[in-house]
């Protein structure tokens, strides 16, 4: 009989390691800050757990067991947030960025990359869910904006009058959205059509995506360095 760890728990261990060295390039302090996190929060619950179980032999046991468990838990969620944080000022305006962010969207959302690109690798993303259809450009701001006129005249007359259909530039410039904010700004749209309408949105731009050359994305470090963090914080 083997005394093999199981491959899956080896896989995420090899993730979170991955992770942690990735995180380590733009966060140099990580270590020591996950360290001080958990002896904060693990004193804390410690401490919390002796006012509670008493301090004989089995309330102390109880409350080292209770302070280590809520340790990791507090531990995993910063280093959670603070590699999501690093992966995104590793890869921010790199092409193909906001592609990789927009694929790290769960269900209930349709991503389209580079629907519309220059040869500058301007670039525009379509996001359908159901707030409607959401244009999201990339590159220099003058000529995505020019992109994103010609893609919302597309889709505002083959979506229907009752879709909306949104646009946003990716950037740190007055009136764009930061790529870390990306996500976040898309699920917090307001709902304005139902599943249904959803469907039928999908089928609709099909025909609008078969006359469309092939899309020359770039295929490197932004999409698979963002997934293999978020993966790997998933467990």
């Amino acid at each position: 009989m083997s005394n093999a760890a199981p491959a899956p728990a080896k896989g995420r261990i090899r993730q979170i390691r991955q992770a942690y060295t990735i995180t380590k390039k733009s966060d140099r302090n990580i270590g020591l800050i996950l360290l001080l996190t958990f002896l904060v929060a693990g004193g804390a619950f410690a401490a919390l757990g002796l006012l509670t179980f008493g301090s004989s032999v089995f309330g102390l046991v109880l409350s080292i067991v209770f302070a280590v468990l809520v340790g990791i838990l507090v531990v995993l969620i910063v280093f959670g947030r603070r590699a999501e944080k690093a992966a995104y000022s590793q890869v921010e305006g790199q092409v193909g960025a906001a592609a990789g962010a927009l694929q790290m969207m769960r269900k209930g959302w349709d991503i389209k990359p580079a629907v519309a690109f220059t040869k500058n690798q301007d670039v525009v993303h379509r996001v359908i869910g159901r707030a409607g259809v959401i244009l999201v450009g990339e590159g220099n701001p003058s000529r995505v904006r020019n992109l994103l006129i010609s893609e919302k005249k597309k889709h505002v007359r083959i979506a229907g009058e009752d879709v909306p259909v949104l646009d946003m530039i990716v950037g740190n410039d007055e009136g764009q959205v930061p790529l870390p904010k990306l996500t976040k700004r898309l699920r917090k749209l307001p709902k304005k059509i139902k599943a249904a309408e959803m469907t039928a949105l999908l089928y609709k731009v099909k025909a609008l995506d078969a006359m469309r050359p092939a899309a020359p994305m770039p295929r490197g470090p932004v999409p698979t360095s963002m997934k293999g963090q978020r993966k790997a914080m998933r467990g």
